[in-house]
């Protein structure tokens, strides 16, 4: 799979040792998930979900669908959605953006619908922020990835998933409107990134 060349080369760079011991036990349930439902042959469908689709669950959902894609795994599906919509953060838009992904606004309102692409031949990405349970996200046979504690907590039963996993991340927004804020998103993008890139490579 081609991706653009910039992502292509980011991902070459990323270094899946510095995930410690404990991280790897967590992203392996993950793994074992994605292996079962390859062998058996089935469509893999994985909801990543937040407090407010806005950040974390993004990203992840980008990052996961870029792997697939990199590591030529097929019938991967990636969504995301939230215990409340709001609207993907533009800090992540423009991360993204920095990252070599080709980001356009379909829509100018509150909750932007955003298509992003990683390769000039692959479908876009469709990201704009929903509920987890949309009707734009698989209803059954689909794999809920908690990516925040508050998501995690506030929802211990995802009406329709087949395997509920709780990988979180720090939430960047707590650096916005400081210095340190284009530094903090680039490396939860980049921490995201790895970690998606630790659990497609255990696929091939």
């Amino acid at each position: 799979m081609k991706l653009f060349q910039d992502i292509s080369n980011l991902i070459k760079a990323l270094d899946t040792h510095t995930i410690t011991g404990d991280r790897k036990e967590t992203l392996s349930v993950l793994v074992d998930y994605l292996k079962n439902k390859i062998d058996s042959g089935n469509a893999i469908r994985l909801n990543f979900i937040c407090t407010h689709n806005s950040r974390r669950s993004h990203l992840s959902q980008i990052w996961a669908q870029t792997m697939a894609a990199y590591f030529d795994i097929k019938n991967v599906s990636c969504y995301s959605g939230g215990t409340e919509a709001t609207a993907m953060f533009p800090k992540v838009e423009e991360t993204l953006i920095n990252q070599g992904f080709k980001v356009v606004k379909l829509s100018e309102d509150d909750n932007p619908v955003y298509s992003i692409k990683f390769s000039i031949n692959e479908p876009s990405i469709i990201a704009f922020s929903k509920v987890f349970s949309n009707e734009f996200n698989p209803s059954s046979e689909f794999a809920a990835i908690l990516t925040c504690s508050s998501a995690d907590e506030g929802c211990p039963i995802v009406s329709g998933c087949d395997k509920r996993i709780a990988i979180t991340y720090k939430d960047p927004k707590q650096s916005d409107g400081t210095p340190q804020q284009t530094a903090v998103y680039l490396e939860r993008s980049l921490q995201i990134a790895t970690e998606m890139k630790f659990v497609f490579s255990r696929l091939n």
